[in-house]
């Protein structure tokens, strides 16, 4: 599975039906899943979670920035968080099958489109930041909307990455991909919010406190809080923060009235902090119910093939055709063993004992290495696309890049080739399969026959495709002769499984 987190935030949080349409232009796109909204009165901000696969979660960013900048108007805007944008700041934070690099490359498109499209200035900010002072949100919201709205086009050091050097009512966005963060505050019991901004002063990072620290003192619901960003809990851990404040606070003669979280936290954050409080020295991830029920569940279930299609789904090169078709002559080989054990045992099938007992097994030694295959398939492709990156200044490069995309195109060949081989030799099983087999499960057999014929096809396609690549090579002439040779017998066989249907079940 390919998931991106994106906790964008927005200036408004006093207006909840303008929040109510950019929920709804986030959820306008599929595969988005929308975890989380929570607002805040008196910062008068707005911080929603949603997750989804890269593609659908940059769409989704985009929408949620124009509905934003069409609705909010910075100008009208107050509220006691620092803020620069109608979307003040979209990070996109990789969950799984999904480097920080793609994240940066997300951040980046959107940042380029939302310029061009919508005319609002982008900051790239974290691991997107094009120079190391923009790594730092708090730097590039300095002075806020009204001090950039003077700047932007006079400053150099304050133009946007992309869009232009100007504010309009919907302000700039700042862009970027990040770690897993936690947002949370402490309300102290007091309404002195001096004391919150000393404590903010000696917690937070920039001003020689702890190191994954971000804070600020504000008032807010009538107490003083100490506003945090936990950038890497596993570094700066959510207890040794807590305790921090509670100290601090004691110098002042103030105690923690509560806590509270805005959006979500990761659920290690408060492993963490329960081992810490609770001193579980000896404490085990596992020892935690859900945990327990959940890898249970997990094991259970067969994660694996979803991933396997989600991974097709995607957009990226591998895998492809090729793992398709391994994949489907694979299921033909498993429904070809299943068939072969619904015959065993049965008296009316005593005579075929023997033979559904061989076809069982080199049913399943087929289904397994057409399995493997799939795998084989995607990686002799990538061979491919590692050997178009290989210089070619030079002519000794372009002798070099030259050989290695042979070499990588008739891997990628042979690969398709045997998986249509392994997919006729199912079909032939099949065939017995519906001939002599369990008449209950002649569909099956049927289907598995199906299944492999798909798949013989769809990994010719390959084959070809690649060959084509290839017309002088020594190799081609034999190896689309091999691809032939299959071909015809599969197409004999297709009419004796028409003819053996017809016989056995009248279809």
């Amino acid at each position: 599975m390919r998931l991106v987190e994106c906790i964008p935030n927005f200036s408004e949080a006093r207006r909840p039906e303008v929040i109510d349409e950019i929920v709804a232009a986030i959820t306008s796109v599929p595969g988005i899943h929308l975890l989380d909204r929570s607002s805040d009165l008196d910062h008068n901000r707005t911080v929603i979670t949603f997750v989804g696969p890269p593609q659908e979660v940059e769409e989704a960013a985009f929408r949620a920035i124009r509905t934003a900048a069409q609705r909010i108007d910075l100008n009208q805007h107050r509220g006691e968080h620092p803020r620069i944008g109608a979307t003040d700041v979209c990070p996109f934070v990789p969950l799984e099958g999904v480097s920080m690099e793609e994240c940066v490359a997300m951040a980046r498109r959107l940042g380029e489109r939302v310029g061009r499209e919508l005319g609002i200035p982008v900051y790239l900010y974290e691991y997107a930041a094009t120079r190391p002072d923009r790594v730092n949100l708090e730097n590039i919201r300095r002075g806020q909307y009204e001090g950039l709205k003077e700047e932007i086009a006079t400053n150099p050091e304050r133009f946007p990455d992309f869009g232009p050097a100007q504010l309009g009512p919907a302000g700039a966005t700042v862009i970027g991909a990040r770690d897993p963060l936690i947002a949370f505050n402490v309300y102290l019991t007091t309404d002195d919010v001096e004391i919150a901004r000393r404590i903010a002063s000696a917690i937070r990072h920039s001003s020689g406190g702890l190191r994954y620290v971000k804070a600020l003192g504000l008032l807010v619901e009538g107490r003083a809080q100490v506003s945090m960003n936990l950038t890497n809990y596993l570094k700066t851990p959510l207890a040794r923060v807590v305790e921090m404040i509670r100290r601090e606070a004691a110098r002042y003669g103030v105690a923690i009235h509560h806590s509270e979280l805005i959006g979500l936290i990761p659920q290690r954050a408060l492993i963490d902090a329960a081992v810490w409080y609770l001193q579980l020295d000896a404490f085990q991830p596992d020892q935690v119910l859900e945990n327990r029920l959940y890898s249970l569940l997990s094991s259970s279930s067969q994660p694996a093939w979803t991933s396997f299609l989600d991974s097709l789904a995607a957009p990226t090169p591998t895998p492809g055709g090729g793992s398709a078709a391994a994949a489907a002559a694979a299921m033909g080989a498993a429904l070809v063993a299943m068939v072969a054990g619904l015959t065993l045992g049965k008296k009316k099938y005593a005579a075929v004992e023997e033979e559904m007992r061989s076809i069982q097994q080199e049913a399943r030694e087929l289904q397994q290495t057409l399995s493997q295959a799939v795998q084989e398939d995607a990686q002799a492709f990538e061979a491919i696309l590692a050997a178009m990156r290989l210089p070619k200044e030079t002519p000794a490069e372009a002798a070099a890049r030259q050989q290695a995309m042979e070499n990588a195109t008739l891997q990628a060949t042979r690969v398709p080739l045997e998986t249509a081989r392994r997919a006729l030799r199912v079909m032939e099983l099949a065939r017995i399969a519906v001939e002599k087999g369990n008449l209950n499960a002649i569909t099956d057999a049927a289907t598995g026959f199906q299944l492999a014929q798909a798949a013989l096809r769809a990994a010719a396609c390959n084959v070809r495709v690649n060959l084509a690549a290839l017309p002088e090579h020594p190799e081609t002439a034999s190896l689309l002769a091999a691809l032939s040779e299959v071909e015809t017998q599969a197409e004999n066989l297709s009419q004796v499984l028409t003819d053996l249907l017809k016989q056995r079940a009248n279809l």
